[in-house]
């Protein structure tokens, strides 16, 4: 099997990683609509592309067209508050990046390191400039890990961003200065 048979769909400019983005919060491919695609290739008795497609498709006869609908939905939910932004929507948005959000997340990444370090004893410390450039947000004595609210796990780019070292995830409890901090992907670094 040649797989430079595969050719790329052609399409406006733009219009695939809107699409994309919108089928992330519409969950219009996954798997529970369209199949778990790496089972459903490794377990098709087929191994031509048309047979392929033509066993899928009458194993998920509904499954395009779902995915279809949920996403059309999605867009059509999302457009008229993409009209409503503006350059002053924006510049909110990139100063609460830029500004707020790096300067609270870098502060509260450095208050779980040494929360970590004063109950354990092990070494913890922030990522350097090129550590963090690989991925990584701080170091439980040598094993790096990632720290970001609970919200990351439900962002929208997360499901194509590759984690590279294992997390910790934290939140913020509601009308306090506290935080409720979850170890458990990394309490075999803790003893």
């Amino acid at each position: 099997m040649e797989l430079a048979e595969y050719k790329p769909k052609e399409f406006p400019k733009y219009t695939p990683s809107f699409i994309n983005l919108i089928n992330r919060w519409a969950h219009g491919t996954d798997a529970k609509v369209v199949g778990q695609m790496s089972d459903e290739v490794i377990k098709c008795p087929y191994k031509e592309y048309d047979k392929w497609k033509e066993w899928y498709l009458n194993k998920h006869p509904t499954a395009i067209e779902d995915a279809t609908n949920l996403i059309i939905a999605k867009i059509k939910e999302v457009k008229p508050n993409i009209e409503n932004i503006d350059k002053n929507t924006i510049k909110v948005w990139v100063d609460d990046l830029v500004i707020d959000k790096s300067f609270w997340g870098i502060k509260v990444q450095e208050a779980i390191l040494k929360k970590i370090q004063k109950k354990t004893g092990i070494k913890c410390r922030l990522a350097d400039k090129e550590e963090e450039r690989k991925g990584f947000d701080g170091f439980i004595g040598n094993n790096p890990v990632q720290i970001k609210p609970d919200t990351y796990k439900v962002a929208s780019n997360v499901k194509t961003e590759v984690l590279r070292a294992k997390m910790i995830s934290y939140k913020k409890i509601k009308d306090s200065g506290n935080y409720d901090v979850d170890l458990s992907e990394v309490e075999k670094y803790l003893s």
